[in-house]
């Protein structure tokens, strides 16, 4: 027998569900999450950067937490809800916090956008509209390296999106859908 086939003698079958979608894969007992995502499931967007959980590149969400994907072993999965990259956009229509992050020049490179992207997805989360400091946010992202922005465009492109994000005031002309008609002043008069 070869090794190959040995360590695949030993596969379990794990199923949870990833960015809305059900899934089911048999895994050796120690592949990871993170190859099961990138192989199994055709998720790329979740990085390789160093493999020893120190870069952040390969960050997803596991029930609702940040957690390195390189570290997990796939059947610690088992029955888990994952967002990965590809699950923050509705479709075609990327979400606030990518929009933020294109507009304001965060992403460079891309090896470690997908995860800022999903650690900075689950501070949003937390903060529940409310908008968090600079500190706050270089605190959530520590576990994040860049080396191309210096960290400060990712800082503010998290809190714009944290704005753009914030529930609106009722009544407010800016928290109504629909524009107010406009009434030339010859008429009030």
């Amino acid at each position: 027998m070869t090794a190959k086939a040995a360590y695949a003698r030993g596969a379990t079958r794990i199923a949870f569900t990833v960015n809305g979608r059900r899934r089911a894969v048999r895994v050796p007992p120690m592949k990871r999450l993170l190859d099961v995502l990138r192989q199994d499931c055709g998720l790329t967007g979740s990085k390789e950067g160093c493999g020893e959980g120190e870069c952040g590149a390969c960050t997803v969400l596991i029930d609702g937490r940040s957690v390195n994907s390189c570290l997990v072993p796939a059947v610690q999965a088992d029955g888990a809800r994952i967002v990965t990259i590809e699950g923050l956009a509705r479709g075609r229509t990327l979400s606030a916090l990518q929009r933020s992050f294109v507009e304001m020049g965060a992403a460079q490179c891309g090896i470690c956008t997908p995860g800022m992207l999903i650690t900075a997805h689950e501070l949003l989360q937390r903060a529940r509209g409310r908008v968090p400091g600079d500190e706050e946010v270089r605190e959530a992202l520590a576990g994040n390296l860049c080396r191309c922005t210096g960290y400060q465009k990712i800082v503010d492109a998290v809190r714009a999106a944290a704005r753009l994000s914030r529930p609106r005031k009722r009544g407010s002309a800016a928290g109504t859908s629909r524009a107010r008609k406009r009434v030339r002043a010859g008429a009030k008069a």
